[in-house]
């Protein structure tokens, strides 16, 4: 893999960030990547909702902290922007549990080994997306612009 280990779910974490591919490397790449990975034969655990209700759980209390920061404190640029579009989130959030079958993520195809062994393989599949496209998704599907050097 040409991205850096991702899984740790720690604040340190770095950010998304390997080589940037244009449409038709992107493609080729996630090729390679899918008849790369083995998925575990049976079924597992279905814990996408109750993760969901614990990622929601987070996003209101820190919703909440920042709301109650003193007026003459600034906030982030991002806590400005949860702020602003938590509707958008929870619509999402509201959409999921309308829409995906309490027994969904049972269904889900799962890695057998590396850093996301065990999680369904979707995860791993939008992880690279991001990391790759340096999170700019576009709907005209032109190659991501950025300052890093592209090979």
């Amino acid at each position: 893999m040409t991205r850096q280990t991702h899984s740790r779910p720690f604040a340190g974490e770095p950010p998304l960030r390997a080589e940037l591919f244009n449409v038709e490397q992107l493609a080729r790449h996630a090729g390679t990547w899918l008849r790369g990975t083995k998925l575990v034969p049976q079924h597992s655990s279905n814990r996408l909702l109750a993760r969901l209700d614990a990622n929601e759980q987070i996003l209101r209390a820190f919703n909440r902290a920042t709301l109650a920061v003193n007026a003459s404190r600034r906030i982030t640029p991002a806590a400005e922007w949860l702020l602003d579009n938590f509707y958008l989130i929870e619509e999402q959030i509201q959409m999921a549990r309308r829409h995906l079958p309490r027994g969904y993520s049972r269904e889900l195809p799962r890695l057998v080994s590396g850093p996301s062994a065990g999680l369904p393989r979707v995860y791993d599949i939008v992880l690279e997306l991001i990391s790759h496209v340096d999170a700019r998704l576009m709907p005209d599907r032109s190659a991501p612009s950025s300052p890093r050097t592209r090979r």
